[in-house]
């Protein structure tokens, strides 16, 4: 069980990455002709513009309290799909922009991390700094894994439905009511952490290698 003081530590970095990832998918939304999220006020790094009560805040802190894990999700950026000028591939492009950010902050936090190893003396800032460092690496890759599955509505099925022939995409689209108890039916059964342990560790083991941290 995780103690008050690591909670408040690594709300920085949880909430980082749940923030830019929606930033994320508005930002590209807006370079393909939809300036939706733009409008509403959506495009800022402020979580405040971007926070859910109960996926922001309230599961985060009980996950960690409770298991140590923690795990969150924002108000999703809204995109009008009528503004592109290829509905169905700029979707998924769309679509794939949250999880690339992840990665990109994943790497970020490596760097951090890297450098509070090397070139800080070992302090509890020190130690502070890397458990930081180390929560913004795992959650990113999580992010980034979850929303990679090929289920709606997370970003994966949103890829997998910008790339299927359009008469099937409307097919698979018709089962996005279903993704969300899929979701929550793997993660009860224990099956969402046998396929996201394995892929998570992979892409952890390649970044600490990747940073000399192997």
């Amino acid at each position: 069980m995780a103690n008050v003081y690591n909670v408040l530590l690594a709300l920085f970095p949880i909430v980082m990455a749940i923030t830019l990832h929606e930033v994320a998918h508005g930002w590209v939304a807006l370079k393909l002709g939809d300036p939706t999220a733009k409008h509403l006020g959506r495009l800022t790094a402020n979580p405040i513009k971007h926070i859910d009560p109960i996926g922001t805040v309230v599961m985060p802190i009980v996950m960690l309290l409770v298991t140590g894990f923690a795990f969150g999700y924002a108000k999703p950026v809204p995109v009008d799909v009528r503004n592109f000028k290829h509905p169905q591939k700029d979707m998924a492009l769309v679509a794939l922009a949250g999880p690339f950010s992840n990665l990109v902050m994943a790497i970020f936090w490596m760097f951090i991390l890297m450098l509070s190893y090397k070139y800080m003396p070992k302090s509890g800032i020190s130690e502070a700094a890397q458990y930081i460092a180390n929560v913004g690496v795992i959650i990113n890759i999580l992010l980034m894994v979850v929303n990679l599955l090929p289920i709606l509505p997370l970003d994966g099925g949103r890829v997998v439905a910008g790339v299927l022939p359009f008469k099937w995409a409307v097919v698979y689209s018709r089962f996005e009511r279903l993704g969300l108890l899929l979701v929550i039916l793997l993660l009860f059964t224990g099956y969402l952490d046998k396929i996201l342990t394995p892929m998570v560790q992979i892409v952890q083991k390649y970044l600490f290698g990747l940073f000399g941290l192997g």
